[in-house]
């Protein structure tokens, strides 16, 4: 194809995530979480490939007319935000005030977060945490923990959006980029994996979502902790 013909196919697959939210959130109004889920995955994985896509076939020059940015910004609020807050909302995780104040805090701390214009780091990771709560719902509904943990979880998460705590990009972050990659795409499998056995799918794919969350929770702070090229002396 010619390159402004591969530009527009690709703002058009950035442009299926709104339909994949759609499925998902009627899914939700259903109650039907494992298939929202399996949406959101699904939204997931073209939200990881249509970045590099874009910015392999040149979609600003090659098709400047659709705002690929805008148009992944608001898939993003509805995918990340919007759906996984109604979920952990309605599936009663959370019940009674703590509930109203879980998806007030998400969605207006989310909101803000969206637009600012400084959630991107020099080496394209995320200052502050990145509003992935379609990542964190998830896991919540595969480990089921406490009222109390899950409140503390969500405020947490909340506040480290407005700190420079460092978030890596899986697919843009440079530093440790092989062993980030595997991570989330072993990420992705394990929460596949939970969503189809409707969170029946024993340990292992519980553990590995735990596990690998911690890695894609911990690591850009880890890099801010210990910076490139320091070596251990011996």
């Amino acid at each position: 194809m010619t390159p402004r013909l591969n530009a527009l196919s690709v703002h058009l697959l950035t442009a299926t995530g709104a339909v994949l939210s759609m499925f998902a959130m009627l899914a939700a109004v259903e109650e039907k979480w494992s298939m929202m889920f399996l949406w959101l995955v699904v939204a997931l994985i073209v939200d990881g490939i249509d970045g590099p896509l874009a910015r392999r076939f040149d979609v600003r020059k090659n098709w400047p007319t659709y705002d690929g940015v805008l148009m992944d910004l608001i898939i993003d609020y509805i995918t990340y935000v919007f759906i996984p807050a109604f979920a952990l909302f309605k599936s009663g995780l959370l019940p009674g005030w703590t509930g109203w104040l879980a998806i007030i805090v998400i969605c207006y701390g989310s909101v803000i977060y969206f637009a600012d214009t400084r959630m991107k780091t020099k080496d394209k990771s995320f200052a502050g945490f990145p509003a992935c709560w379609n990542m964190v719902v998830l896991v919540l509904f595969a480990t089921q923990p406490s009222q109390g943990v899950i409140l503390a979880t969500v405020i947490l998460l909340t506040v480290t959006m407005f700190t420079n705590l460092k978030f890596i990009h899986p697919v843009r972050t440079t530093r440790w980029y092989p062993i980030s990659l595997t991570v989330c795409v072993l990420w992705i499998v394990f929460a596949g994996w939970a969503a189809w056995t409707d969170f029946t799918e024993g340990p292992f794919a519980k553990w590995g979502l735990i596990l690998t969350s911690l890695y894609l929770v911990c690591a850009g702070i880890v890099q801010q902790v210990v910076p490139e090229g320091i070596r251990r002396v011996r």
